[in-house]
């Protein structure tokens, strides 16, 4: 089927897609227009949870942006998992978080290059649509990981834990740090980051809750998962809002960057900063009391699942539809709504544990 001359043209087609096409976002598409335009539901067949998983198979990962710490350790989790599978690992990516027309080239490029299956880690929502669908109609498996894009345009998301229990538990870390009062702000990434801003309409959401009715949200940051934007973000907050008792920056770029920030600064252990960060990151910033408590997932197992799910998707085991279930490794796996497959829940590293974990 790869070879056959639908593929060709399709392939060939997608090379020729212009620049101005493939940044436009998916408007409002269901499953049945998706069905009709020959995308992800007219390929993805019926599952066979009893079919064998390939071998041989090659998958391509691109991440946010290569050149981030976080997206390297879970990226080597799904060459780990494919190598372990007798599949090929391929990795390409831009150096910046917010190049979203760069990541569209890629796209592009793994559709032409005719691989199995990709995942992706998308910039923004809807800008990839255009090229993921494209990518479905020659047959290739798309998953995403960590950040989504819209669900009509891949096969299944793999979430690294609930986006409820990541942004209430994030607020319920600062709050209780801070006794329940005073002023916070957000240290986000890119302002279109998926995953970020879904993260935060749940902290917003949290923080309507009457025990919080002493703790104020006077400001959303962005730092673009640049570490230097975020360490002058953070800069500016602290100088905008003097009376800033707590910061969450649920980015592993921007959680160092303040933390970095906050340990040279007077305001070390006077604010408090919580979010997502990486243990070996984070571990000299809670020795030495700048951060008492964060938390994350391990992103290898994310990249551990992400690859596994491609491959179970293109060998039949799994459509992306509700309900089907998996096996990963050593864990069983049920797809939710919308073809969303959550990883499991976040764990928080503080001084009595933070040793135990390297990544």
């Amino acid at each position: 089927m790869r070879k056959s001359s639908v593929r060709r043209s399709c392939a060939a087609l997608a090379a020729a897609t212009s620049l101005a096409l493939a940044l436009t976002a998916c408007g409002g598409t269901t499953k049945n227009d998706v069905k009709d335009d020959g995308g992800a539901a007219a390929t993805a067949g019926k599952a066979d949870p009893n079919a064998a998983l390939k071998k041989g198979l090659t998958v391509g990962f691109l991440p946010k942006s290569v050149n981030n710490p976080y997206f390297t350790s879970a990226d080597k989790g799904g060459e780990k998992a494919l190598t372990e599978l007798g599949s090929k690992y391929k990795e390409v990516g831009t150096a910046s978080a917010t190049d979203t027309s760069g990541q569209v080239s890629y796209v592009n490029t793994l559709t032409q290059q005719q691989v199995d299956a990709m995942a992706v880690s998308a910039q923004d929502p809807g800008a990839l649509c255009t090229a993921l669908k494209q990518a479905m109609k020659n047959g290739i498996k798309v998953v995403t990981y960590d950040s989504d894009t819209k669900p009509d345009c891949r096969s299944a998301f793999v979430s690294q834990a609930s986006a409820e229990d990541l942004g209430r538990t994030e607020v319920q870390l600062l709050a209780e740090q801070i006794g329940y009062k005073g002023e916070i702000a957000i240290l986000s990434a890119a302002q279109t980051a998926t995953n970020q801003n879904t993260w935060i309409d749940f902290m917003k959401d949290e923080l309507k809750d009457p025990k919080y009715k002493n703790v104020k949200l006077v400001k959303v940051a962005y730092g673009n998962d640049d570490a230097q934007q975020s360490f002058q973000q953070t800069q500016g907050l602290l100088q905008e809002y003097p009376n800033l008792k707590g910061i969450i920056s649920p980015t592993t770029v921007g959680i160092k960057a303040a933390a970095q920030y906050l340990s040279g600064s007077k305001y070390k252990g006077k604010v408090k900063l919580t979010g997502l960060g990486t243990p070996n990151d984070m571990r000299k910033y809670v020795k030495n009391g700048t951060v008492e408590a964060f938390e994350l997932w391990d992103p290898a197992k994310l990249g551990d699942l992400a690859a596994r799910t491609a491959v179970a998707l293109a060998s039949g085991q799994i459509t992306g539809k509700e309900g089907e279930t998996f096996k990963a490794g050593d864990t069983s796996y049920t797809i939710g709504k919308d073809g969303v497959i959550n990883l499991g829940k976040p764990t928080v590293f503080n001084a009595k544990n933070i040793d135990q974990f390297n990544f």
